[in-house]
């Protein structure tokens, strides 16, 4: 599946993703809809990020999360 284009369905892909690669715990945080579709390349370009480094420290897991909140609406 190509994640290229800004639709809310990959939108949905991505931000489901990355909540289990980040394993994040309260996925309230993470639901797709509170996410600005208008943000997806910056959304998809972390997403890429994430999938290129694989395991990720506590520390650089926390800096993702909080990135991913500027991008809430």
């Amino acid at each position: 599946m190509s994640l290229q284009e800004p639709t809310q369905e990959n939108l949905n892909t991505i931000i489901n993703d990355m909540a289990e690669r980040l394993q994040v715990v309260n996925r309230s945080l993470m639901d797709p809809e509170d996410y600005d579709l208008n943000k997806y390349e910056e959304i998809k370009s972390l997403h890429d990020i994430i999938e290129m480094k694989g395991q990720l420290s506590v520390s650089e897991t926390q800096a993702f999360v909080t990135e991913l909140g500027n991008y809430r609406k």
